[in-house]
């Protein structure tokens, strides 16, 4: 289907139109999973699975009361930003775990003996960390922290970002570098950024 019919059923579905919601789900399903998928092989910890962060996702996007997805871009830029939410969410939760939860602690043999891992909090710590600094860039400069969510949380490529915020090529690589110097300063505390 074309990208044409792709932003008809979204301004169907901001319309209030539900059958269309069950004719765009099959044709973006595939793309949101791939999404997904490049995002957790960076998530190594991440306890979501690629059809259960597509699903969360997609129930983030569509829990709004009245869409208003501009073009099949701005859909999957809204999609980006959700898969953040879900994953920072996770995170945040993996953490909770970790200081207990309200929950009195228990030796490590005792969570092995019911079969329950111990999360690693290296990868959550870092997962949260980034999402307090690109809330700050995103105080500083909204696009780059949206590039930041395409690129990063959704692994949109340059053009596919592009398309997502309405903004040029050019413009996508100048901010991605921009964001990535801006939060390696941020989380690390350096000039140098990798």
């Amino acid at each position: 289907m074309a990208n044409k019919d792709v932003t008809i059923l979204l301004s169907r579905l901001g319309d209030g139109d539900t059958a269309a919601l069950e004719a765009l789900m099959p044709i973006v399903y595939e793309e949101l999973r791939q999404m997904a998928s490049a995002q957790l092989r960076r998530e190594s910890r991440a306890t979501l699975g690629t059809t259960a962060l597509v699903h969360e996702a997609f129930l983030k996007l569509v829990d709004h009361e009245k869409l208003g997805f501009e073009c099949r871009g701005h859909f999957f830029g809204a999609a980006a930003r959700a898969m953040r939410q879900v994953l920072v969410d996770s995170a945040r939760k993996r953490l909770a775990l970790k200081r207990g939860a309200g929950v009195p602690p228990e030796s490590l043999e005792m969570l092995n003996l019911r079969g329950q891992t111990v999360p690693a909090p290296q990868a959550s710590e870092e997962l949260v960390a980034l999402d307090e600094a690109l809330l700050r860039l995103e105080e500083v400069d909204a696009r780059k922290a949206r590039v930041v969510e395409c690129r990063f949380f959704a692994g949109l490529s340059i053009e596919e970002t592009s398309e997502a915020l309405g903004v040029s090529e050019r413009t996508v690589k100048r901010d991605w570098r921009a964001a990535k110097s801006w939060l390696f300063r941020e989380l690390y505390g350096s000039e140098e950024a990798r």
